[in-house]
Formats: structure tokens, sequence, C-alpha cells
């Protein structure tokens, strides 16, 4: 349709052309970016879900559209229905101007056709796949995005790896681990490689899973990544050595913690009070906790904390033993200095990082042109 055609031309110029000033800044602010901007991610950080900025784009995207003559989407799914070929531009703006589920069902169709018009075609550099994985994670439609990534139908679509960890992690934060599993089995079947956000969520699904197929999982995935010499990220090892004691394999769990390059974050050092008192080794236990309490430190001093339950435990197994005196003690001041929180140990584990800091200064100076000192130009359909 030539009028479509004219909207999505007239439209992708302008995101290659016009300046992020303005674009979003008080305009159109509709309740599904508000309602969604502080969604809650329980393993991958902003800098790798990327919803904001995706969702910013959103906003640029449909104020650019305001006053065209027709609803896009409307048009777009007559295309469909005449079985016209859908461009590649027109695709990226309908995924950019979805706002409901009802034009998400749009969407996967329009996507499921465009992959089947271009199944031997490169797609060049832009990705399609983390574009409709940030749209489902957006509206909460995981089973959507578990059901079309996880579709033979369509293998070659989504060949990058941030759409399958997007897809799995949102199915993480639902509690849908088997389906979690499937959409990594299906990635490692389609021979998309495993990054270090990859292995956390195997680790982190596995260890929710706790069975004896996802604990060989687990342990397999680790030996392997450690064989090829790649890096494996801290929660990564914490989500085993957590899944190890709760298979009661000990020795497997000690062996993991001493492979955690750093271990000065919280729940590093709460699973090694666990790991001690497990081992029989109370004293060490005491010792350890006794070094980390700061009667005195300044208020700006980060203090550690240790879960109830680590030391519960602690307490438990230091009944009827001479140190028994000396654990409540240490347990006491470390309550009293504001040591001991209420959190689990599966809350400390099942958190999304904070990602990378930018520097506020740098940032500020990189939206500007160095030789015009204008704003810089910027493509809004990012991948």
């Amino acid at each position: 349709m030539a009028l479509l055609g004219r909207l999505a031309g007239k439209c992708c110029r302008s995101l290659l052309s016009e300046p992020s000033k303005g674009l979003f800044c008080g305009v159109l602010q509709p309740v599904w970016i508000k309602s969604c901007v502080g969604a809650k991610r329980h393993l991958l950080s902003e800098d790798v879900v990327k919803l904001q900025g995706f969702q910013q784009s959103k906003l640029a995207v449909a104020h650019l559209l305001t006053g065209s003559e027709g609803n896009y989407i409307d048009l777009f799914k007559q295309k469909m229905q005449r079985n016209e070929l859908i461009l590649r531009d027109e695709l990226k703006l309908l995924l950019h101007l979805c706002q409901t589920p009802e034009e998400m069902l749009i969407a996967r169709d329009a996507i499921y056709r465009y992959n089947a018009e271009n199944r031997n075609l490169l797609y060049g550099d832009f990705k399609f796949g983390p574009v409709f994985m940030r749209l489902c994670y957006e509206m909460g439609l995981e089973e959507m995005a578990a059901a079309t990534i996880t579709d033979n139908d369509m293998k070659g679509f989504f060949i990058d790896t941030t759409s399958f960890n997007i897809a799995a992690d949102m199915l993480f934060i639902k509690g849908s681990y088997e389906s979690a599993m499937e959409v990594l089995r299906t990635m490692r079947d389609q021979r998309v490689p495993f990054n270090k956000d990859t292995v956390t969520l195997v680790t982190a699904i596995c260890y929710k899973l706790n069975t004896t197929e996802s604990y060989k999982i687990c342990t397999g995935l680790i030996e392997e990544e450690q064989t090829k010499g790649h890096f494996i990220p801290r929660h990564a090892y914490c989500f085993a050595v957590a899944l190890a004691l709760r298979r009661n394999d000990l020795q497997k769990a000690q062996s993991l913690y001493l492979q955690i390059m750093s271990s000065k974050g919280k729940i590093c050092q709460n699973f090694k009070v666990v790991i001690l008192t497990m081992s029989g080794e109370v004293t060490e236990a005491v010792s350890f906790l006794s070094a980390a309490m700061l009667p005195k430190s300044p208020t700006f001093v980060k203090k550690m904390e240790f879960s109830q339950e680590v030391v519960d435990l602690l307490r438990l197994r230091s009944d009827g033993r001479p140190i028994k005196g000396k654990v409540d003690e240490i347990v006491t001041q470390l309550e009293r200095g504001g040591q001991v929180t209420q959190q689990t140990l599966d809350e400390m584990l099942c958190h999304a990082p904070t990602g990378k800091r930018k520097p506020a200064l740098l940032e500020e100076v990189s939206r500007k042109s160095r030789r015009t000192l204008r704003p810089l130009q910027f493509t809004l359909l990012s991948e």
C-alpha cells in the first residue's frame, strides 16, 4: 500500500535525522510506559535488557507519526490480509508502535510472515529478535515469547544471544523455570552462542528446579566453560554453590566457592559462613563473623550484612557445644549493630545486578558534537 510505504519511509527517515532533544520530554506519556519503566528484573541488568531505552524510542516513534493519515497498525493488518510482501522498515516501525497485547498478535504474525519470506536472505545489521522480546517483556507476554522463540518455524529469526537471554529472564521472573530451560535448550540446539549472562541464567534456573538433572546440567556447564577458558560470573558461581548445598553436596559447594575470583560481596560472605558451619568448622565461622563486626565504624561505612537464616544455622550447629555461648554473643552484637538482615539467601541470589554505571559528566559530553556543540543525532530504531 502506497500510504503504508510513505508512512514507513517518512518515519524511518525522520528517526535517522531527528535529534533526541525534546522528542519524549512530556510528550505522549501513556500508562503503558509509566507502568513499565520501573519493572522488576531478577537477573539481567538494564544494560542487557535495555527496556527503558526501547520505551523511549517507542515514544519518539509515536510522536513522529502523530497526525499521519490513517492508523499504521490497521493499514499493516490490511496489507497482511492481501498477502503483500512485508518490507524491513515497515516491520521495524510496526514493532515500535505496538502498545497492546492485541497489537502484539499482529506483530507476531508479521514476524512469522517476514521470516518465511526472507528465510534464505541476510537481514543485514538489524536484529528483530531483541525488539520483539523487549515488547513481550514490556507487556508481560512471557508465554508468547517462549512459544515464538522455541517454534521450529522461527528458526533463523532469533539469531542473537540477547533474544534468548531476555526470554529466559522473563520466564524466570514468572517462575516458569521449565519453560525457561526449554528456551535455553533451543538456544543450544540452534548453536546460538552462550555469553556470561546466559551462564548466569542457566545456573539460576537449575538452582530453582533443584533436580538431579538440573544439578548435572549446572555443574556440567560450569566445567565446560572452565575448559574453554571462558569467564564465569560470580553470580553464576553463587547459584552453583547454592544448588550444590541444596543437593547436600558439600564437597562440590566448597570446590565451587574456592573458584570465585572475588568473594568480598555480601552473598559470597554469607555462603562462606554457611559452608564453614556445615563443614563443622564452627570456630572458624565465629572468627569470620567477629572480623566482620564494625562496632565503631562511621555511618557512611557500609557494614557487611548476614542473613537471619545464616546466623540461625550457626546457632543450631553450635547447640550442645562449648562454643555456644560465644556464638550467641557474636550474633547478638551483629544484631545490635544492624548487621543481621531478614533478607534470605534466595532473595540475595535472585536479584538484578546494577550494571555498568556511566559517569554523569562523560554521559553529558557524549550527547553533544565536539565540533558544533549541538545534540548528536541518533538512530531510535536500534536493536
